[in-house]
């Protein structure tokens, strides 16, 4: 039985989950969506953890996590993997999706020391790429350099190293996009040069009082990690622009009042930040919603932090900035039925 709530379905990265297990040293059911037809609300790779103390992820807006849940218990007591079919062609008419969508999903048991997970988490810890196979009773994990050799019958999902957000600022806006950049699931790190001795009362967000360039060499910016310059500090936000914008990280974007931003790119190119890398830069940061308060223009900035992970992800182009303008068995039966480009002009 799953909980009223399904605040479990908030996690959306199983390593999380499945490191969770393995450190418990218990094992647990990996569900993985391999195949869709017709639009679901999760994507064929999304993931849910079922096991003893660890339920995370989601594969639909609620129609069959029950149901796959239940599948999964029966996995962990046999050991053999299920392949379920809902929507056309289910065994399960009762399982209805309101999408329309026909989702298949693949239930593995995965050990406490399956060595796949174990090459999995370490390449998740080292911050490198991974290819995952799987046909539910054999698995693989290869890294960079490393040729995934499919067979047939095995599911293919890469895994990315976690996205990061460094946030450099201390007022209530820096504190507000750090706060939701790790509710939204970002490796989150909040740098405020010279600032207090004690961190901000946020967990899981990491604190840094180190100067800007320093602060940022010592997190690493690599083509995982976004940056967002809000410190309200002329000579502050430079030092850290001059590090961020020709770094790998994929997006960088300063608060700011649009006003201003001729002075900021002169700087920069005084700097020698060559044309290419100040194009880069969004700013004023966030998407143009209209709000100014700290909450607001937090949404603002994570949305248009996703918005470019996810561009980047499609190799989409991204979106012009001012700079760059400016310059289981057949026939078994449910157990379980469904359970701102904020407008800155005012800023500093």
């Amino acid at each position: 039985m799953l909980p009223d709530w399904p605040m479990f379905g908030l996690g959306d990265d199983a390593r999380s989950a499945l490191a969770q297990a393995r450190a418990a040293g218990r094992a647990c059911a990996l569900a993985t969506i391999t195949a869709l037809d017709g639009g679901g609300p999760r994507p064929v790779g999304a993931q849910m953890v079922i096991g003893e103390g660890v339920l995370s992820g989601f594969l639909s807006g609620g129609c069959l996590e029950a149901d796959v849940a239940s599948h999964a218990e029966d996995c962990l007591a046999d050991g053999v993997p299920r392949h379920l079919v809902y929507g056309t062609g289910s065994p399960w008419p009762d399982i209805r999706l309101l999408c329309g969508a026909r989702i298949e999903i693949m239930v593995e048991k995965i050990e406490p020391d399956d060595a796949a997970v174990g090459r999995l988490l370490a390449l998740r810890d080292a911050r490198m790429p991974a290819v995952w196979l799987s046909d539910g009773g054999r698995r693989v994990c290869v890294g960079p350099g490393e040729t995934p050799h499919p067979w047939q019958g095995a599911f293919r999902r890469d895994y990315e190293p976690v996205c990061r957000l460094v946030v450099l600022g201390g007022d209530p806006t820096a504190l507000a996009i750090a706060w939701l950049g790790e509710k939204a699931g970002f490796e989150t790190t909040l740098v405020r040069p010279k600032g207090p001795g004690a961190p901000p009362p946020f967990e899981w967000v990491a604190y840094l009082r180190d100067e800007p360039g320093e602060a940022l060499a010592a997190v690493g910016l690599d083509r995982w990690t976004a940056v967002a310059v809000a410190t309200h500090e002329a000579e502050a936000d430079h030092a850290a622009l001059i590090v961020a914008l020709p770094s790998a990280a994929f997006y960088v974007g300063a608060l700011g009042a649009r006003r201003r931003a001729p002075e900021r790119l002169a700087a920069l190119r005084g700097a020698g930040v060559p044309e290419a890398d100040i194009a880069r830069l969004k700013t004023p940061i966030g998407l143009p919603i209209g709000g100014k308060a700290p909450w607001e223009v937090a949404v603002s900035v994570i949305g248009e932090i996703t918005q470019a992970r996810y561009a980047r992800a499609s190799n989409s182009a991204s979106t012009g900035s001012p700079a760059a303008a400016g310059s289981a068995p057949a026939g078994r039966r449910t157990r379980a039925s469904a359970m701102a480009n904020t407008e800155t002009s005012d800023e500093s």
